[in-house]
C-alpha cells in the first residue's frame, strides 16, 4: 500500500562525466606563445582587427581587459566599463584597443587589436545602429566617432572614412553574450541577426563568446574546469546557436577577470583558446584580401 522508494527517480546530474569539448587545462604556454608570435603575412595589414559587439552588459570591455591582463602577465588597468547599469551602453565612441608588450621606448604593440562598439539595446532608437556595425566592418568608421542611436553614419559625416585600407577593415567579428542573461529581447535578436547577415555578405568570419559562465552555473563557479561538463552551459550554447545562427563549434565560453587581483590559470586557458581561434579565423580572412 505504501509508496516504494524504487519508483523514485534520481535527479539528473548537473555535470557530464567527460568533457564534450577537449581543453588542455594547465598547459597555456603553447597558446600564449602562438598569440605572442603571430604576425599578419599581408604586408598591407599591420593589425588583425577584431570587432566586439553584443547586448549591453555582455562584457565586451571586460573581455578586452582580460586579454590585456593575460598577454601582459599581470592585471591590467581596466578598459572603461560600467558597473552601474546593464540597461544602457557605457561605450559611446568607436575605439581601438591596442595591447603593448614591454615598457617604455622599447614597448611594441601586439598585431591583434580590438574595436569596441556601442552596445545593442532594445528598441529602435537605442544603442548602436546595425548599419554602423556594417560600416565599421567595412572600415568606414573613423577612430573616436560618437555613435548616434537615432541615425547611422553617412558619407557626408566627417567621421566617415571614404577610402578605408585593408588595415582599417574588420577581419573577425565577435558577438558577446552573457550566460547569465535570462533571455535575448526580440528587438535585440533581430539586430543581431541583421549583423550576422551583413558579416556573411562581407565574408567576415563570425564567432560568439559566452561570458559570465561562473555566475550562470554553480558547478562552473565551484570549478571552472566544469565548463565543458556543465549540462546547463551546453544547453545555453545550443540555445544561443539556434537564436543567433552561429554554429556551436564557433561558440566559446569564458570567464572574464572582474574582481581578481591575481591571474588564474584556468581563466587564462579559456581566453587563450578563443584568442587562438580568432587569430586562425582572421588570418584565413586576411589571406583572401
Amino acid at each position: 500500500m505504501g509508496g516504494s522508494s524504487s519508483t523514485e527517480q534520481t535527479p539528473p546530474s548537473p555535470t557530464l562525466v567527460e568533457q564534450w569539448r577537449t581543453v588542455s587545462w594547465g598547459n597555456n604556454q603553447e597558446d600564449l606563445q602562438y598569440v605572442r608570435r603571430y604576425k599578419p603575412e599581408n604586408s598591407g595589414i599591420k593589425h588583425l582587427r577584431v570587432l566586439l559587439y553584443g547586448p549591453v552588459g555582455a562584457g565586451k570591455s571586460t573581455f578586452i581587459n582580460s586579454v590585456k591582463s593575460i598577454l601582459q602577465g599581470r592585471p591590467a588597468i581596466p578598459a572603461a566599463a560600467s558597473a552601474i547599469t546593464a540597461t544602457r551602453s557605457f561605450t559611446k565612441k568607436y575605439q581601438t584597443h591596442k595591447i603593448k608588450e614591454g615598457r617604455g621606448s622599447s614597448a611594441t604593440v601586439y598585431p591583434v587589436v580590438f574595436n569596441d562598439i556601442m552596445g545593442l539595446e532594445e528598441g529602435t532608437n537605442c544603442g548602436v545602429h546595425p548599419e554602423d556595425i556594417k560600416l565599421a566592418m567595412m572600415g568606414h568608421v573613423k577612430e573616436g566617432h560618437l555613435f548616434n542611436p537615432l541615425a547611422p553614419l553617412t558619407e557626408k559625416d566627417p567621421d566617415y572614412n571614404q577610402t578605408p585600407s585593408a588595415d582599417d577593415k574588420i577581419h573577425v567579428l565577435v558577438c558577446l553574450l552573457s550566460a547569465n542573461a535570462s533571455e535575448i529581447k526580440e528587438s535585440v535578436l533581430d539586430k543581431m541577426n541583421n549583423v550576422r547577415e551583413m558579416a556573411n555578405d562581407l565574408g567576415i568570419p563570425h564567432i560568439m563568446i559566452i561570458t559570465k559562465v561562473d555566475e550562470a552555473c554553480p558547478e562552473t563557479e565551484k570549478n571552472l574546469r566544469n565548463v565543458y561538463k556543465s549540462n546547463y552551459l551546453k544547453r545555453k550554447m545550443k540555445e544561443f546557436s539556434s537564436k543567433v545562427g552561429i554554429t556551436v563549434n564557433c561558440i566559446f565560453p569564458v570567464k572574464n577577470y572582474s574582481h581578481e587581483i591575481h591571474l588564474n590559470e584556468d581563466v587564462d586557458t579559456l581566453i587563450l583558446s578563443v584568442l587562438k581561434q580568432i587569430i586562425d579565423f582572421g588570418d584565413d580572412f586576411i589571406e583572401q584580401l
